[in-house]
């Protein structure tokens, strides 16, 4: 698996972000067709949602490029770590979107599921992205039994994130610019873990996203060919 991180340099770097490209760009282009379509501007908000959905990625692949010639240790890249944490959850969080759903006359609820769905997938495919690129940098320098664990943490964290913003309305830059009211909230939900509302939220996202992670890392240990 670690073989993951050649693999992900160079020319193949190149062509997921070329991919990557081409799939984002079919998402806004599903949203500008519905805007000129109907008239409305009712789901701009995505375009937001998908923009701090890809700043995980920047930031694991600065922190992957810093990691080639400096210590974790070092205060820079603890700052990208922590960085990278608060906004990976916003990868996951276009899932959530699906909220707004709803049938508006406007265009064919149908094309509002694919196109809803197009943005969804873009993120979830930049914050694994994001998550494996830390994950195999985690394997070159501990047990791979305790990088798996600080995968999960991580995981678990965005899923309690999520409902923070979708329950809750906190944002990642609140824990700058209110983390007092950001604290109390957090705390209280961990002095009362019974509260059904964040159990379920923040275990249901956790069981999804854990278990489709599975399935990307196995995918991706398959795509990389034997070990040499």
């Amino acid at each position: 698996m670690r073989e993951a991180i050649a693999e992900l340099r160079g020319k193949k770097l190149y062509r997921i972000f070329i991919a990557l490209l081409v799939s984002h760009s079919t998402s806004v282009l599903f949203l500008l067709a519905r805007n000129l379509e109907s008239g409305v501007r009712r789901y701009d908000f995505l375009l937001w949602n998908l923009f701090l959905a890809v700043v995980p990625l920047f930031l694991a692949l600065w922190l992957r490029w810093r990691l080639m010639s400096s210590s974790w240790r070092t205060w820079q890249n603890i700052a990208l770590s922590i960085g990278w944490i608060l906004f990976l959850p916003n990868s996951y969080y276009l899932i959530t979107d699906y909220i707004h759903l709803r049938e508006t006359f406007e265009v064919n609820i149908l094309y509002d599921v694919v196109m809803i769905m197009s943005f969804v997938l873009n993120g979830l495919i930049v914050g694994y992205l994001s998550l494996l690129i830390v994950h195999v940098e985690l394997l070159k320098r501990i047990r791979r039994r305790d990088a798996h664990l600080i995968i999960s943490f991580v995981l678990l964290a965005c899923s309690f994130a999520i409902f923070l913003g979708r329950i809750l309305r906190w944002n990642s830059w609140d824990l700058f610019l209110h983390p007092a009211g950001l604290l109390f909230d957090v705390s209280n939900q961990i002095i009362d873990p019974i509260n059904p509302s964040g159990v379920v939220t923040t275990g249901s996202f956790f069981l999804m996203l854990g278990s489709f992670y599975i399935v990307v890392w196995n995918l991706t240990a398959y795509a990389m060919g034997p070990k040499r």
